[in-house]
């Protein structure tokens, strides 16, 4: 009989620094954080640094963000999140439960979920959202009703069903190995940018250039309603360059590198596109491919192509030793997969979105 007499919950304390005093709790869920993301995976491409991870944690006016460590015997197994985004009217809550392996199967998941949709409830939000990896495994399949991808009906993919969640997407990583051949790269770059002549390539790094500040706001605001994403729920974002100033403090406040580069159409001076691209302070690490997005109203120009391409190119410069970029997308984005695959990202591993709508 599992008893979990012995297992706590407790608050993560977010100290002001990892120096702090108090910041003991926190360097030990990162590096079991970073454990959990090897077991999964198999690779230390999503491990992140205490003092990088920090600035995510730190208050924000724009979510609330509740966290605690799972501990048994003073030793932390996992890690428990709920976020809340401050949207006004916002409905939603999104979460994860992390546990070492060793762990799975004693009923701490399920009795961590038991928190984590009481918290939900309890700030009045009924759709809840959560990602997860799947490892490649043998045996029956899951799809969600998009049509696009799938997933083993694995551990994980269970005790989502159990908790009564449905897969609404999936999403693939791709990698992009930075130590082989551009020559593709550099092709389809002067290609895209002889189909788009009547835009320019502008880029800069975190933080962002007051002139740019208004146009990256816009660009940002508009992720949360035009990229793809099946039934999932999103609120609709109010972005502003106070919004982007704290947004770019969460890199350069721990030494990451975030690089911007996006398509400006010539004759308004307007931004359009954008891609980003992000390393730590080690940049023998792997990077990361984070948001790209093309306007609605100006696809058709081969535009991110342009943009992932001119930043591929220039990174070669920030990173010359990180040895590939990790990027992901909906499976049902057949667009931006085409641009990728065409770039040389090849798949790598794929993520279920799992989505619970709760009684009121």
């Amino acid at each position: 009989m599992t008893t979990l007499t012995d297992i706590e919950f407790r608050p993560l304390v977010v100290p002001d620094s990892i120096d702090s005093a108090d910041a003991a709790d926190f360097v030990e869920m990162v590096r079991v954080r970073n454990l959990i993301y090897r077991e999964i995976s198999g690779h230390d491409d999503e491990s992140i640094a205490p003092d990088e991870l920090l600035p995510h944690y730190l208050p924000s006016r724009y979510q609330q963000r509740h966290a605690w460590i799972v501990v048994e015997d003073g030793a932390v197994i996992g890690r428990i999140g709920v976020d809340l985004p401050h949207e006004e009217g916002s409905k939603v809550a999104f979460w994860l439960i992390e546990l070492l392996r060793a762990n799975w199967g004693r009923g701490i998941g399920s009795a961590a979920y038991d928190l984590v949709e009481r918290v939900a409830r309890e700030n009045g939000r009924t759709v809840l959202q959560s990602w997860a990896e799947h490892p490649a495994a043998d045996g029956p399949r899951l799809s969600p009703p998009t049509g696009f991808g799938d997933i083993p009906e694995d551990h994980i993919a269970r005790f989502f069903v159990r908790q009564g969640y449905t897969l609404e997407q999936v999403e693939r990583a791709s990698a992009f190995d930075l130590t082989g051949s551009f020559t593709e790269v550099e092709r389809l770059l002067n290609e895209a940018a002889a189909a788009s002549a009547d835009y320019r390539v502008v880029q800069w790094f975190a933080p962002t250039p007051p002139e740019f500040a208004d146009g990256y706001a816009w660009m940002k605001s508009r992720m949360s309603t035009d990229a793809p994403a099946a039934a999932l729920e999103f609120d609709e974002e109010a972005w502003d360059a106070a919004r982007i100033a704290e947004h770019d403090a969460k890199y350069t406040g721990s030494g990451r590198t975030l690089q911007v580069t996006a398509a400006q159409h010539i004759a308004t001076g307007a931004l359009c596109a954008f891609n980003e691209l992000v390393v730590g302070k080690d940049r023998t690490e792997a990077s990361h491919q984070e948001d790209t997005l093309v306007l609605k109203e100006h696809r058709g120009h081969k535009l991110g192509t342009l943009v992932k391409c001119a930043g591929l190119m220039s990174w070669r410069e920030v990173a010359p030793r990180s040895p590939r970029i990790i990027t992901y997308n909906a499976e049902e984005n057949r667009p931006m997969l085409d641009i990728n695959e065409a770039i040389g990202f090849a798949p790598i591993a794929y993520t279920g979105a799992w989505k619970k709508v709760l009684d009121d």
